[in-house]
């Protein structure tokens, strides 16, 4: 990083994030599972989400960063090298594998309930005879979704309600007694994690909470480059007072250092390890955001790094959408200067641009060729032969629609 600072411009605390989320890394996409794997580990967490109305949005984040890669890898990754691991990190996550020791604590909580859906214990405990039944049919069975567990009591059919199974499976795998062994078609496949981790990581020494806690910290805090207390602890969801001890601690350690940013009403942490590129190593940088990637996913965050306001809107209303139903964020250099609205229609082979627009103060013309280049890339990494503006609705969508034709 160079001499220590004690305050940045929001220009340099801009570069520094992208330069520790991997926009400013060097490298193609990855070619195999090891690589996508070193990708996440930089980035600590990749969350899982099931909308698939454009593609998964955990597929988007290496894409984003590195551009077209075989998206098979991060299924490899995680079920067949299990060089990944699936688990409460920041909402449901991609980990590695070898930070499963560092959840350890958590997965303790939740066989307590806590930090958990509070039904989900409370279930489990009054329904000990169910609890073995799951475990027994894993154990008899292998693998199984929710839907294919079996009434014990009748031994046929579906389980007598799908989600008095859920319920259960979800408590065992908060608790880590089953983990993920695969999925199909999306729906999470469960096992016993005795059967499913390598054995390195199930002997593997387990720190105390407090280390656990500090390390995942640290990993976010080198994972956003520079980031407030609300920060550090939402990377990885800590406890708000556990994560309190664990900042000082860090600072104490010289592994924080603190700063000012410009712009910023909160105390801000330099991780001591973080770089801030010249702004002309991320000129020419352009990127479509994933609703759900590390960047922005913490929206107070995002606005007071980008200025960018930011919300889903995925559960609203249609007539009350301000700008639509899948909408990715556009980052040009170092700034989130736009969003589209997009959806991947696979029977016509298009990627739908359903509408979009620029944020106040940037002009058209200097996103429409960034935004042109990356729906084309985007539109080919999915299958998809092009992609087609459906919307007239503002100037973006009308000068796109003209470049398109």
């Amino acid at each position: 990083m160079g001499r220590a600072k004690d305050s940045l411009a929001i220009g340099e605390a801009r570069r520094a994030a992208l330069a520790a989320q991997q926009f400013v890394a060097n490298g193609g996409p990855p070619r195999s599972a090891k690589a996508l794997t070193e990708i996440v580990r930089r980035l600590g967490v990749v969350q899982i989400d099931s909308v698939n109305v454009l593609v998964r949005s955990h597929y988007l984040p290496i894409f984003s960063r590195r551009g077209a890669y075989p998206n098979a890898l991060l299924e490899r990754a995680a079920y067949d090298d299990r060089l990944l691991f699936e688990y409460w990190g920041h909402e449901a996550s991609f980990l590695p594998i070898e930070a499963h020791p560092l959840f350890r604590w958590r997965m303790d909580d939740a066989r307590s309930g806590i930090g958990i859906w509070g039904g989900l214990k409370r279930y489990a405990t009054a329904h000990q005879d169910l609890v073995k039944n799951v475990l027994d049919q894993l154990r008899e069975r292998g693998p199984l979704g929710a839907s294919e567990l079996i009434d014990a009591g009748k031994s046929r059919g579906a389980w007598w309600g799908w989600s008095q199974g859920k319920q259960i499976l979800e408590w065992l795998f908060w608790s880590g007694i089953v983990t993920t062994a695969r999925r199909r078609n999306f729906e999470r496949l469960y096992d016993l994690t005795e059967r499913v981790l390598p054995e390195a990581v199930r002997t593997a020494s387990v720190p105390s909470r407090e280390q656990a806690q500090r390390e995942l910290m640290s990993i976010g805090a080198r994972a956003m480059g520079v980031s407030t207390a609300r920060d550090l602890r939402d990377y990885f969801r800590l406890p708000a007072k556990d994560a309190a001890a664990r900042l000082a601690e860090l600072v104490e350690a010289g592994e924080l250092l603190p700063v000012t940013v410009e712009g910023w009403k909160q105390k801000a942490y330099l991780h001591r390890e973080a770089k801030i590129p010249a702004a002309g190593k991320v000129a020419g940088l352009a990127a479509l955001l994933s609703p759900f990637d590390s960047l922005i996913w913490e929206r107070q965050r995002t606005e007071r790094l980008f200025d960018f306001h930011f919300r889903l809107e995925i559960y609203t209303p249609v007539h009350k959408r301000k700008h639509g139903y899948y909408v990715l964020p556009l980052l040009v250099g170092e700034r989130v200067v736009g969003r589209v609205d997009l959806k991947s229609e696979r029977s016509s082979g298009v990627l739908q641009v359903k509408g979009g627009s620029v944020e106040p103060g940037v002009s058209v013309t200097s996103v429409l060729e960034p935004l042109m280049q990356r729906l084309t890339d985007l539109a080919l990494w999915l299958g998809l032969e092009r992609y087609v503006v459906t919307s007239r609705r503002g100037e973006l969508m009308r000068e796109l629609r003209k470049t398109s034709r």
